[in-house]
Parts: structure tokens; C-alpha cells; sequence
């Protein structure tokens, strides 16, 4: 039995085969697991990213390293787990919006260059989400301003839209992120 070496981060357990049966080949914290200095309480870490047609492992290769992008290509799946501090910390005027955004352009390449400068958080993925609260709440917004109230365990199912998340609790929220990489019509 693998102990989780740190709590705040992810860990993965990815299971394959060898000599024909059923084993464990990594069990570890998520290999790109971020805790973002520049925003406090903020986590974000790609567990899991697919092609269009994935292979089953036959090697050590590594499926979400430091850097992939997020979106997907159509048909290609990405896993994200995102922990989100209340909004508040975003607030506070110590807040360095331009440390922030050099940090998401690191650890969130793909989806740092799609939120919008005049509309913070607002962003807009060619992807079908399963998005997931696994505790907390956030609030989804959408192109109207009207802002759905989601807690743990509601499920969101984005097809494409322009949104953003906004956590107006007094605690983080933690959410999983399935991207499905679509085409649009």
C-alpha cells in the first residue's frame, strides 16, 4: 500500500499489464500537480490526457507531463482536477494579476490563452466537459451573467460555451474536469 506523500495534490494510480496479468505500474502524486504561488490556494493538475483513439499502456510513457496542453483535440480526453480558494483572494489588492497570468500560461498551457483579459475567468474550450464537484461550492456563469449555484456532487455538462467559474464561498472548492475535444459545427 502506496501513502499519499502529499495530501494537497492528487495522487494517481494507474493500473497495466505484465506477464499477463492485472498490476499497478505508478502510484504517485500526479506527475504535473501545481500548487500556483502567485494564487494562493489555487491547484490545478492534468491527470490523464487521451488521443482520439487511445492504446492501452504498454510502457512507461507518460500521458500528462508538465506542459501537454489542456483542450483536447477532438476526440482526445483531458482529466483535470482544479482547486479553486474563494474568489476573495482574487479580490485582495496584494493580488498580482500578472504573476497570476505568467503562472497559468506555465502549469494551464492551452486554456490560459483562452481567458478573456476584459472578462476574468470567462473562457471558452472546443470541448464537451463533464465538470464535477467533488467539494465545495462554485457558482457556473455563463454569457448572460446569470450564475448557477453548484455543490458537491452536482455535475455541469459544458458543450462549448463561454463561462467561467466563480467561487464565492469562504473555502476552496475542489472540481474534476473531464474535456472531450470536439469539432464545432
Amino acid at each position: 500500500m502506496t501513502i499519499k506523500s502529499r495530501p494537497d495534490l492528487p495522487r494517481r494510480v494507474v493500473t497495466g499489464i505484465r506477464d499477463g496479468k492485472s498490476v499497478i505500474v505508478s502510484d504517485r502524486t500526479a506527475p504535473n500537480a501545481h500548487r500556483h504561488l502567485a494564487t494562493p490556494g489555487l491547484m490545478s493538475s492534468v491527470v490523464w490526457t487521451t488521443a482520439a483513439v487511445p492504446q492501452l499502456l504498454k510502457d512507461a510513457h507518460e500521458p500528462a507531463p508538465p506542459g501537454v496542453s489542456i483542450p483536447p483535440q477532438p476526440g482526445g480526453t483531458t482529466l483535470l482536477i482544479v482547486r479553486f480558494p474563494p474568489d476573495s483572494v482574487m479580490a485582495d489588492p496584494r493580488f498580482d494579476s500578472s504573476a497570476a497570468g505568467s503562472e497559468y500560461m506555465q502549469h494551464l498551457p492551452g486554456l490560459a490563452e483562452l481567458f478573456e483579459h476584459e472578462h476574468p475567468g470567462m473562457h471558452t474550450t472546443d470541448s464537451l466537459d463533464y465538470d464535477i464537484v467533488l467539494d465545495g461550492d462554485i457558482w457556473l456563469e455563463l454569457d448572460d451573467g446569470v450564475q448557477t449555484h453548484l455543490t458537491t456532487g452536482d455535475i455541469a455538462v459544458q458543450c462549448g460555451t463561454r463561462h467561467a467559474w466563480r467561487n464565492k464561498s469562504d473555502r476552496s472548492t475542489t472540481m474534476a474536469f473531464v474535456l472531450i475535444g470536439a469539432s464545432r459545427s
